[in-house]
């Protein structure tokens, strides 16, 4: 595939994950958090198997089955469920948004855990992005430490969820790329993920459905999002220019806030969009302060 068309196909996964936050809580208003969950990954399961196709285990090495997706389906039930509680639309941009503290996490471990080069800007970079969901949090009367203790307070398990999440994705980020030597496990991930969510809704209390037209297509949409995205980023990534698929993605806090407030009906403040508009900037920063040293030593 030429190298344009498939920079086009990684764009078009940045955007159909930019559409999640809001499908999945609005899946989850009719089919409540597990149910709805479960209902996105085997649809997306299903589309993966269609497309990426069910790879050879016996391949995988060990660790990597193990421990790749272990993260993998930890980090999908802390994403899913952490929208799926949420009490509100505006809620849920939030915890999403306190989930797209990943980049930069990811970026960070990375240069403990390999001992990556990186400059000092790497430092500003964190703090904007963890001051960024702090303005998200912080509601419309600007820094409010209180404001934020209360946000938390009203629902600490999609919060907590959210944040614990972000910490797994940045762990599978960076420990998977060591240990998976060029496999690929996201089907067998995702069917996983379905099996664990089933598991969860058939063993736990659920709420009744509310179902609609609305809801059953959000579904569709969700699952397409799901595993349409996953195929269209491994095309990109192998095929297309990863250094602008890499910069683009830091971009995702911005439009899925756009995007689920559009779906959910949730409109935000100014000081909604100054906070999202820094998580991005943050990790855009932390991502160049890695960047601008290997550029550095090429030209070396």
């Amino acid at each position: 595939m030429p190298q344009g068309q498939a920079t086009i196909a990684g764009m078009v996964a940045i955007l159909l994950w930019s559409t999640i936050v809001g499908l999945i809580k609005s899946v989850s208003e009719g089919f409540g958090a597990a149910g709805g969950a479960a209902l996105i990954y085997s649809g997306s399961a299903i589309l993966l198997l269609f497309t990426i196709g069910f790879p050879n285990i016996r391949q995988f090495p060990r660790r990597y089955l193990i421990i790749g997706s272990m993260l993998f389906v930890c980090y999908e039930l802390c994403l899913s469920l952490s929208l799926g509680f949420t009490h509100s639309g505006r809620q849920a941009i939030e915890v999403g948004m306190v989930n797209y503290l990943w980049p930069a996490m990811t970026i960070v471990l990375s240069v403990i855990v390999n001992r990556q080069k990186c400059s000092l800007l790497i430092i500003p970079g964190v703090v904007i992005a963890v001051t960024g969901v702090c303005r998200v949090l912080s509601g419309d009367d600007g820094f409010s430490l209180s404001e934020i203790t209360n946000n938390m307070t009203d629902n600490p398990l999609s919060y907590g969820l959210a944040f614990g999440g972000a910490m797994i994705w940045a762990m599978y980020c960076v420990f998977t790329q060591k240990i998976a030597q060029g496999c690929n496990g996201i089907t067998l991930f995702f069917i996983l993920t379905a099996l664990t969510l089933w598991l969860t809704f058939f063993f736990s209390p659920q709420p009744g459905f509310v179902l609609s037209a609305k809801v059953w297509i959000d579904l569709a949409l969700a699952a397409m999002a799901m595993g349409f995205g996953y195929a269209a980023w491994n095309v990109g990534i192998l095929h297309g220019n990863v250094t602008l698929l890499a910069a683009a993605s830091y971009f995702i806090p911005i439009i899925s806030a756009y995007l689920a407030a559009f779906m959910l009906s949730s409109p935000l403040s100014a000081a909604f969009w100054q906070g999202s508009a820094m998580v991005s900037l943050g990790s855009l920063a932390c991502w160049w302060a890695t960047r601008s040293v290997a550029v550095k030593k090429r030209a070396r």
